[in-house]
């Protein structure tokens, strides 16, 4: 760690992206290991419900022809469709009732690997007097690398949990380049023990 994190304040809120059954392990884009975030961001969670602190979840809510499948020229196999049970939250995640979902690449012809991206996710964080994020979720090297880099451009602060991230890793080291864009942003690397 170069920078000593401190612990979420009123300021802070966490961002859950993307764990849904088909990034995780039995799904049609399983990530390897991708379930064991989940057990993290439920500390995390538990962590923020404790401060009174929101968390925003995003996710993957693609429509049947979305282009970023194969059968449309993309390079994914299909995932996360609308309503499908591949698209729902892994079980075990425990989201608050209060949480807000965003829903993102939700038109065919356009795809969205951040958060921010086609949503109103900075509006909504901005009226709340946002200064920083705490993100966590799947993918290393995708969902979670845009978000990060978006948050950074938007002006947040913006702290990455190292322990609550896994990567596809289409290409080895994939994971550890996104990693260190991310830190070359300015974002901060830290471990649910640095939030306690």
């Amino acid at each position: 760690m170069n920078k000593k994190i401190s612990p979420p304040d009123w300021f802070s809120v966490l961002l859950v992206v993307d764990v849904q059954k088909d990034f995780c392990p039995g799904g049609a884009l399983a990530v390897r290991e991708g379930d064991r975030v989940v057990p993290v961001l439920n500390r995390a969670i538990e962590l923020f419900q404790k401060k009174g602190l929101s968390v925003y979840a995003t996710r993957d809510w693609h429509p049947k022809n979305h282009c970023s499948f194969r059968e449309q020229g993309g390079p994914w196999p299909p995932h996360c469709i609308q309503d499908s049970p591949g698209a729902e939250f892994h079980p075990d995640l425990e989201l608050p009732v209060e949480a807000m979902v965003i829903s993102k690449a939700m038109r065919p012809e356009a795809d969205a690997y951040s958060g921010f991206e086609g949503t109103n996710l900075e509006l909504y964080l901005k009226r709340k007097g946002t200064r920083r994020i705490f993100i966590g979720g799947l993918t290393t090297d995708y969902c979670v690398k845009n978000s990060v880099l978006d948050a950074r451009r938007m002006g947040f602060e913006t702290v990455f949990l190292i322990d609550a991230i896994r990567a596809v890793d289409v290409k080895p080291g994939d994971g550890d380049k996104a990693i260190e864009a991310m830190k070359k942003a300015g974002a901060f690397p830290a471990t649910l023990p640095d939030l306690e």
